[in-house]
Formats: C-alpha cells, structure tokens, sequence
C-alpha cells in the first residue's frame, strides 16, 4: 500500500512497483491508509509523513501500539523533511526505513524488495533456529522476540538488527556492519538509523533502558548482545 496524497508522486511510486510485479494500491490520506491496512493486511507500506486528516507518523504511531501482526508490519517512509532529527523521529516511532523527497523511483523499488527479501524469511520453516541470549529469544520462523518468556513486539527492522546480534552473541559489531544486515550496502542511510533502532530495542528488552546490560554499547566501536543480568 502507498500512502500519498501527492498525485503525481503516488502515480510514479505506483507504475514503478507495478513494474516489478507488485499488486499496488493507493490512498490519499492517513486516515484511509489505516482503514486500508485494518481491513486487508498488506504485505508492507509506503508512508508518505506529510498528508491531510491523519499524517505519516501518526500513522506509525497507531500501528506500533496495536497488537498482532500489525505490529510487525513493515513501513517504509517518504519524507520532504531533510534534518537528521525529523528522519529519526519517524524511525523511533517504529518505521523501518525511509527516503527524502526527491527520490529516485528506482531506489524506493530496491528499498521496497530489500523489506520484503528480509521479512519473508519468517515463514520459512528451513529459517534459522531459536536463537537464545540470556533471558532474550529470537524465533525467526515466527518472528517473535520474548524477554524472560514475555512476547515483545518489534518492527521489522528492530528484528532484523536484533537476531544479527542474537546471532553471534558477545560478537562486537559496528555500526556499518549492523546496516549492512538492515539494508545491504547502501551509502544513503546513516549509522544513526541503527542507534535509533537500539534504543527503541533497549526499551522493549532491557530492564532499565538507561543502563542497558544486554544490549550494550562498546565506546567508539559499535553494540553487543549480552547475556546480561541472567548470566549465572
């Protein structure tokens, strides 16, 4: 689903992902887009922040605090607002991606198949195991996190960049390397998507967010998965 009250834009989004066989629908506003996504569930969304009645972050904003699948629904955002501030308040919100207008039509066709590449992994049963870190479990065939056996709803990119650290626990990854696993090599987005999704990710696993001992920081380096506070 796009979500764009820009015709002309929302038509050049349309005829591009439908070039790459994606079944493509539009809506005008954020209040329509909800409607949309409550009532057919789609495969993921291209969110434009700037729109009439309901806006793009207050619609990432509802999603995020649902329950069920829609928690998980990959979002991906367009934004005329170029500061570093505006794009990560949409990312600590919850979405998982985004793009300054202008864009290249073809970048949001690759950043559209890079979302769906990395969450259609969840329903393949030949996925990677549990993974356990501590307290802290990562089910990629499900895509459910629990802490201490509690579920945690997490957006498609915190996921992605929590089982690549649930992976090789202990493992020191820096932040090029994490975006790597969130995006492939891409030189437009910045390493402060990554500490954006860390600390939305140290509020759902960690028992004080202020002083993270699962998700740890290594100074001038990058994050670690620990075990934490349940390590015996």
């Amino acid at each position: 689903m796009v979500a764009e009250d820009d015709e002309k834009q929302a038509r050049l989004a349309r005829v591009y992902l439908e070039s790459e066989r994606h079944h493509v629908v539009v809506v005008r506003d954020g209040r329509d887009a909800l409607e949309y996504i409550r009532r057919s569930r789609p495969d993921l969304v291209v969110l434009d922040v700037m729109m009439p009645r309901v806006d793009g972050l207050d619609v990432v904003r509802v999603l995020r605090s649902s329950e069920g699948e829609l928690t998980g629904l990959p979002v991906l955002m367009l934004t005329a607002r170029s500061t570093e501030d505006d794009l990560l308040l949409g990312l600590d919100l919850g979405a998982d991606d985004y793009l300054t207008k202008p864009y290249s039509p073809r970048e949001l066709v690759a950043r559209v198949r890079a979302l769906l590449r990395r969450t259609a992994g969840r329903d393949d049963p030949g996925a990677t195991p549990v993974l356990s870190v501590g307290a802290v479990t990562v089910d990629p065939v499900r895509h459910l996190v629990t802490v201490e056996g509690r579920p945690v709803e997490c957006t498609a990119g915190e996921f992605r960049l929590l089982a690549a650290l649930a992976e090789q626990p202990e493992r020191v990854f820096s932040r090029r390397q994490l975006l790597h696993e969130l995006h492939g090599i891409d030189r437009f987005v910045s390493s402060r998507t990554v500490d954006a999704h860390v600390m939305n990710l140290r509020r759902k696993i960690e028992t004080s967010a202020g002083r993270p001992s699962r998700l740890v920081t290594v100074y001038g380096v990058g994050y670690k998965l620990t075990a934490g506070p349940d390590r015996g």
